[in-house]
């Protein structure tokens, strides 16, 4: 029997170790469709971070990257010790404090509210009203902006002289430009972002609800003590991956609003290195890399230090 149980030994092993290879043959068609986005991760995330050693380099082109002189944190100092240093990280922040405070709430409103709608006809149409502006391109969005907002001809103004007031220059006014940036945005994202908000919602246990209604309990009660503790989580989660951008505002958007009059509030980091760093003749390279790098640092801080909180307060994590 001894002898018998150790000749079946190696074979159960072999089938064991088969065994995640069998499992990957039977869904194959999954791991063909998570080979693009691998690959686009790879190739445009992970592959580029070898090109981040010239942000401690003086990097020209005609040494490459290892025959460039090395010159450790020198960049770093030069940006953090900039006049403009201040600024731009002021504005940086502010404008994505704004915009999570301001932007953040509206889906989960959005989704809370056509969750009780009973009308399918209503809520497919809203739905359609609120998702088709996430399609509008943002040069698109900008020059609509621009149109509206206009001081002479612009539907904005027009109202307002039409009720006995001045026409104002919204794009040319600094203290305008955060909330201009900011509500446009939520107008345009609110409806598509509030989809994973409405899947949260559908995976809530409708005996909860049918639980409370013969409790007698109201619709702001079962909103308050069901729906929200229902997606807290993945509210949570969300609130987590947009700390780690607060200082990626992204450029295109805040290039394309800024002009000479409001440049003392929408100069932010990303408009800053792509002017110093990329248009300037002196074209340095290594030293919009090191303010790209140091972005991405305090970036990944925040990511752990949010993380960090939520476990504390036993609530959902990342990891």
């Amino acid at each position: 029997m001894k002898a018998l149980r150790l000749s079946t030994e190696p074979k159960r092993s072999s089938i064991h170790a088969a065994t995640p290879i069998k499992k990957m043959h039977r869904v194959w068609q999954l791991y063909v469709l998570i080979a693009l986005p691998l690959l686009y991760i790879i190739v445009f995330k992970y592959i580029p971070m070898y090109g981040a050693q010239i942000a401690f380099k003086d990097f020209v082109v005609s040494k490459g990257i290892w025959g460039s002189e090395w010159v450790g944190l020198k960049h770093f100092d030069r940006f953090v010790h900039s006049y403009e240093f201040g600024k731009v990280m002021k504005n940086t922040l502010l404008l994505n404090f704004y915009n999570l405070i301001a932007g953040f709430p509206f889906p989960l409103m959005l989704a809370l509210s056509l969750n009780y709608v009973r009308h399918r006809w209503f809520k497919k149409s809203v739905q359609m009203v609120t998702y088709a502006p996430h399609f509008i391109s943002t040069v698109v969005m900008v020059g609509m902006m621009f149109e509206l907002l206009d001081p002479r001809n612009g539907l904005i103004n027009n109202i307002l002289q039409a009720f006995g007031f001045d026409a104002i220059n919204f794009m040319g006014n600094p203290d305008y430009f955060k909330s201009i940036y900011v509500w446009s945005g939520v107008w345009q994202s609110a409806g598509f972002n509030c989809i994973i908000f409405l899947a949260a919602l559908s995976s809530i246990d409708p005996s909860l609800h049918e639980a409370a209604v013969v409790d007698g309990a109201s619709q702001r009660q079962r909103v308050w003590h069901i729906d929200l503790p229902g997606i807290l989580p993945v509210a949570i989660i969300l609130l987590i991956l947009n700390m780690g951008n607060m200082l990626d505002v992204g450029y295109e958007k805040v290039l394309l609003m800024q002009n000479p009059l409001n440049l003392r509030t929408s100069e932010v980091i990303d408009t800053y290195v792509y002017k110093v760093g990329l248009v300037s003749q002196a074209m340095n390279y290594s030293y919009s890399a090191a303010i790209g790098l140091f972005k991405s640092v305090i970036g990944f801080l925040l990511i752990i230090t949010v993380n960090q909180i939520a476990r504390k307060t036993n609530q959902a994590s990342l990891w």
